[in-house]
């Protein structure tokens, strides 16, 4: 079956261009124009990927997505007709996937769309294994524990809340203990090496780590900045 996105955008021409496009890719499209329609139509069509744009009617996109970030793992590819790096930080904060500044060309558009529907298929397949495909059940270092089967993480046996994201970086970073890893390098590898974006992305989402798994996020023990490189996970 096709992919499903919803289209939230309150321009309509914008609005008719999009979805017009994304249908001649082959996808199924929904179009709505505020925020409080979005919430509504994402929990009935449940799509595969949602873009979303910042300043709607009703409710803003931020609100939208910080909603639906508590209901649902869908893919959000956020727009917004401002290019201030405090829109983008918000943008991630709030569990957004991906981030355009208005006015982008369509196939840019496209080829991030691809990229997150890419993502989400080979994250569904990577969950729906059996357990005894999974090499390891759990990665434990001290009083942290990464759950694999379970797609956990506790600290002091407590679980802690991270985005899809956040996991798959602290996995990520666990599994290559002791090694330098330049941000370049985690960007392709965890967000595909066919993301459009930059490497801020990654100390964006460091940052958010530190501040759940570190003792003193301030000064780092397990998340080490290695100067001039990237990161090393210490455990």
């Amino acid at each position: 079956m096709p992919d499903k996105i919803l289209i939230v955008e309150d321009e309509i021409a914008l609005q008719e261009t999009l979805a017009y496009n994304l249908k001649k890719e082959g996808y199924t499209v929904e179009t709505v124009g505020d925020g409080r329609s979005a919430l509504t139509v994402a929990r009935k069509l449940k799509p595969d990927l949602i873009v979303l744009d910042i300043m709607l009617p009703e409710m803003d996109g931020f609100e939208v997505a910080r909603t639906l970030r508590k209901e649902m793992t869908t893919a959000i590819l956020m727009l917004t007709a401002r290019d201030d790096e405090i829109d983008r930080v918000v943008g991630l904060e709030v569990g957004a996937d991906d981030y355009m500044t208005k006015p982008f060309s369509m196939r840019e558009l496209i080829a991030r769309v691809k990229a997150q529907l890419r993502r989400a298929r080979l994250l569904r397949e990577e969950m729906g294994r059996p357990a005894e495909e999974t090499p390891h059940e759990a990665l434990t270092f001290d009083n942290l524990t990464i759950n694999l089967t379970r797609r956990e993480v506790t600290l002091n046996e407590t679980p802690i809340q991270l985005k899809p994201k956040e996991y798959e970086l602290l996995l990520f970073l666990a599994e290559h203990r002791r090694q330098m890893l330049s941000r370049e390098f985690i960007l392709e590898r965890v967000w595909g090496w066919d993301y459009i974006g930059d490497s801020r992305t990654v100390d964006v989402h460091v940052r958010w780590l530190r501040q759940k798994i570190e003792e003193n996020s301030s000064e780092p023990k397990r998340i080490v900045t290695v100067r001039g490189g990237g990161y090393r996970f210490e455990g």
